[in-house]
């Protein structure tokens, strides 16, 4: 793919990420819990972190291995981001966060089912899969919702500050 896509849903609107959005990515990511919840948000969330993972993004894209997607409200404005990263093998890994004020509005799950098509029907994988920490049921039902079923309880998959945490993995079959 020569361009970033752009993918629409009926309330969002998914594209790549761009520098205006740092500032409101730091914001977003202010909050301990985004940390706490995910294996790759650092806290405290600085500039120079949003600058990075937007680098690090396009980076992706340009090399074909993966898609971060900011998610957008109607407006163009950034409330979150997902993403597809490529695990070879035709199957890539599913990852996402949404700001504080957006929780609970169903926008992941909207957005999730979009870009499990986009991975399904563009990017032709045969297996979608992601993972949550066992203390953040929410991101498992998000899975469940966009049509994922878990696949597995990995023990001690993860160490983040000295301490090792058990993952619980979902996928989907193109099939």
């Amino acid at each position: 793919m020569e361009k970033f896509p752009i993918l629409q849903t009926e309330r969002l609107i998914l594209s790549q990420l761009e520098e205006k959005d740092i500032p409101f990515i730091v914001e977003l990511l202010q909050h301990r819990i985004f940390s706490d919840l995910t294996s790759n948000i650092p806290y405290p969330y600085v500039e120079n972190d949003a600058r990075s993972w937007v680098k690090m993004s396009k980076e992706a894209f340009e090399n074909n291995t993966g898609y971060t997607f900011a998610i957008r409200n109607k407006e163009g404005q950034i409330i979150g981001a997902i993403g597809l990263h490529d695990r070879d093998d035709d199957k890539a890994e599913l990852g996402y966060w949404i700001g504080i004020p957006y929780w609970n509005k169903g926008y992941v799950t909207e957005a999730a089912k979009a870009i499990i098509d986009f991975g399904f029907n563009e990017l032709k994988l045969n297996k979608i899969f992601a993972t949550h920490f066992p203390h953040n049921p929410a991101s498992g039902r998000i899975m469940e919702k966009a049509g994922m079923e878990q696949e597995a309880l990995l023990i001690k998959e993860v160490k983040k500050d000295g301490e090792y945490f058990d993952l619980v993995r979902y996928c989907i079959l193109k099939d």
